[in-house]
């Protein structure tokens, strides 16, 4: 059983466009953290693992999945959200990912329970599956596991992905998935047979530094400066100086002053006359954005979250 005593980094997805084909699926796009679950029935064992590779299990300790599955052992592959209103929330799911105290945990995870949204499972009462085509991973995904308050599996239609992408851009959703109906579950590859459909521009950005802030945020910061990698060269983006409140601010500049260094990260950066305190490239955010231009700048971005499961390596531009 190779596979269950191993750490597993999840398949990833690259960008399309909405399109419609009867040999793919269409389900919704999360906007919560990657998980992996290990789950033992029998021995009422769970373990969640971000795809930083990192246990999570102690976070979330309302997701006892072994209750919602009929089988031995499993391994599932989803993503942690919390709701508001029916809606995943991002800032309630920062919210947290950023506790550390017991205490603390335990009472939000009453008053903002996680659910684990599942839409594969990889291995099966001491088989792997990863070479089973997915739409028959589906199938048994739908056997073994229950609906509850804890874990939900994620719906899904086929052909018709544009309608789908229309709805769930209505509904205020991230995007969708497109999946490839015959694919296999290809481990840690970002792979053209799984699509990520977004309704609005995102980019996963590394933090590469920060300019003094004035005024109310003196205390802090005035913006982030962002790097992505482009031909394996980490390349600067942009600054970022909106998307946060205070206690997001104060949060990001305490552990960013723990990283920090006197050298700049890029191999070519055009002084701006800012002061600028360098970090290790070491911490990523998600930003929204308008466009991004072809000298490879973003216009417009906001902040929108930290993404504590990535690591800087995974953060490519794909535009």
């Amino acid at each position: 059983m190779k596979l269950w005593d191993t750490c597993i980094r999840p398949m990833l997805a690259k960008k399309a466009k909405p399109f419609d084909s009867d040999a793919w699926i269409f389900e919704p796009k999360w906007d919560g953290t990657r998980c992996i679950a290990f789950i033992d029935c029998e021995k009422k064992y769970i373990r969640l693992q971000n795809r930083r590779l990192l246990d999570i299990t102690n976070r979330y300790p309302e997701l006892k999945l072994f209750e919602d599955c009929d089988c031995k052992k499993a391994i599932l592959d989803g993503e942690i959200v919390v709701l508001k209103h029916g809606r995943p929330d991002f800032y309630r799911l920062q919210e947290r990912e950023h506790q550390e105290d017991i205490g603390r945990i335990k009472l939000i995870s009453r008053v903002m329970p996680a659910v684990y949204m599942v839409f594969d499972i990889l291995f099966f009462n001491g088989k792997e599956l990863l070479h089973v085509p997915l739409i028959e991973r589906k199938d048994l995904l739908d056997r073994v596991v229950s609906d509850s308050k804890r874990m939900v599996k994620t719906m899904f239609i086929d052909t018709y992905g544009k309608r789908f992408f229309e709805s769930a851009r209505k509904k205020g959703l991230e995007g969708i998935m497109a999946k490839y109906k015959a694919s296999s579950y290809e481990i840690g590859k970002r792979s053209s047979n799984w699509l990520k459909i977004k309704a609005s521009n995102t980019m996963d950005c590394i933090i590469c530094g920060y300019t003094l802030g004035h005024g109310k945020r003196s205390r802090y910061f005035g913006s982030l400066v962002l790097g992505c990698y482009k031909d394996g060269k980490l390349v600067h983006i942009g600054d970022v100086g909106t998307g946060w409140d205070e206690d997001t601010m104060k949060y990001i500049h305490e552990r960013l002053k723990r990283i920090e260094t006197k050298q700049c990260p890029f191999k070519e950066f055009e002084d701006t006359g800012k002061r600028i305190c360098w970090v290790k490239p070491s911490m990523v955010c998600e930003v929204e954005f308008l466009e991004l231009t072809s000298q490879l700048k973003l216009r417009a971005p906001s902040f929108k979250r930290l993404r504590e499961d990535k690591i800087g390596r995974e953060c490519i531009i794909e535009y």
